[in-house]
């Protein structure tokens, strides 16, 4: 069994630069992804921009270079693969992590493939990959999509989004410019107040001219081939489908937390128990990173503003690992 200083759980920005910041310390290091390089920035709509500079971006002092100010999806696949070339990171891919056990003073990690001994773990895994469900009859259906790609496919179909935050309305204007005849389903009475400058103001004019019919206080009831069925507050509205993009938004893997044997409260926030200054877990060496220490506040961290947890996680891990060492 390969035994390591630190195994991250995950292998996102987060998980690089914690990556980045073990070998700045010393540790030997093996980031475990359950799916592709930087997953969840894959999973981003083709044509997406951030709303972060690339700047504000840069790990691990590769600098990211974009055509524009506000870098593309994929400018930042490329940054990111140039990031584990450049820092020889050792990350393997498409493995993911079944369970977590204390083992000899550290913690036996197993995956889909194999077992690893750790002396730390550092939990970096998002929130991106894990939609949060509607609950409804028929969502299990091919048509509908937690997560967009391209507007292509969508030209000239029926399309219902669903939501009312930032995806949801770039998803609805794009769909629509592009020829789709986009519905949108919103639950509350008005467009989320956290929607970008640039992007309310128009996703409010296309709906007040009528461009994109919008049900207010409104549910998805169930989905079928080819219609779904809404609760509006006059009753039941059954409406011809060919898609539905459930912009419904994302939320930790709690399933994966729970295994590995991290204590989340049953609040409406669900943040895994963590020291906030130290990033350390209710169980000893175990750590989180990145926009999973916000739980359901998935509003509250970003990419740019969590890049400092490697490298505190990581003086923490080498300041230990001779008392780790006779444990």
């Amino acid at each position: 069994m390969e035994n390591y200083d630190l195994v991250i759980i995950g292998g996102g920005p987060t998980g690089l630069n914690c990556a980045i910041a073990a070998s700045e310390e010393g540790l030997s290091h093996l980031v475990l992804e359950k799916g592709v390089l930087a997953n969840s920035i894959y999973n981003f709509p083709d044509n997406m921009t951030f709303f972060s500079t690339s700047k504000r971006l840069e790990i691990g002092k590769v600098p990211f270079i974009s055509h524009t100010d506000k870098p593309t999806r994929r400018e930042a696949l490329e940054y990111y693969r140039r990031i584990q070339q450049t820092w020889d990171l050792n990350i393997q891919t498409y493995e993911p992590v079944m369970s977590m056990e204390p083992h000899e003073g550290g913690y036996v990690i197993t995956t889909s493939k194999g077992r690893y001994q750790a002396r730390a773990v550092v939990v970096a895994t998002g929130f991106y990959d894990s939609p949060n469900m509607m609950g409804v009859p028929g969502e299990d259906l091919p048509k509908v999509r937690h997560y967009y790609d391209d507007p292509h496919p969508y030209i000239g179909q029926e399309v219902l989004v669903v939501g009312a935050a930032n995806s949801a309305c770039q998803v609805a204007l794009e769909l629509w410019r592009k020829g789709a005849k986009v519905t949108m389903a919103i639950r509350g009475n008005a467009i989320y107040k956290g929607v970008k400058y640039w992007i309310k103001p128009d996703i409010e004019n296309r709906i007040k001219e009528g461009s994109i019919p919008t049900y207010w206080n409104t549910t998805v009831q169930s989905i079928h081939p080819g219609k779904v069925v809404l609760q509006t507050p006059e009753g039941e509205v059954e409406l011809p489908n060919d898609w539905v993009m459930a912009m419904t938004g994302y939320r930790p893997n709690y399933d994966l937390l729970y295994r590995l044997g991290l204590d989340i409260p049953e609040d409406e926030a669900r943040i895994p128990c963590h020291d906030p200054d130290t990033l350390e877990t209710s169980l000893p060496n175990v750590f989180l990173a990145g926009v999973v220490c916000a739980g359901m506040k998935t509003n509250s961290l970003f990419i740019e503003n969590t890049r400092d947890h490697g490298t505190v996680i990581a003086k923490q891990i080498a300041r230990r690992i001779p008392q780790l060492q006779t444990t």
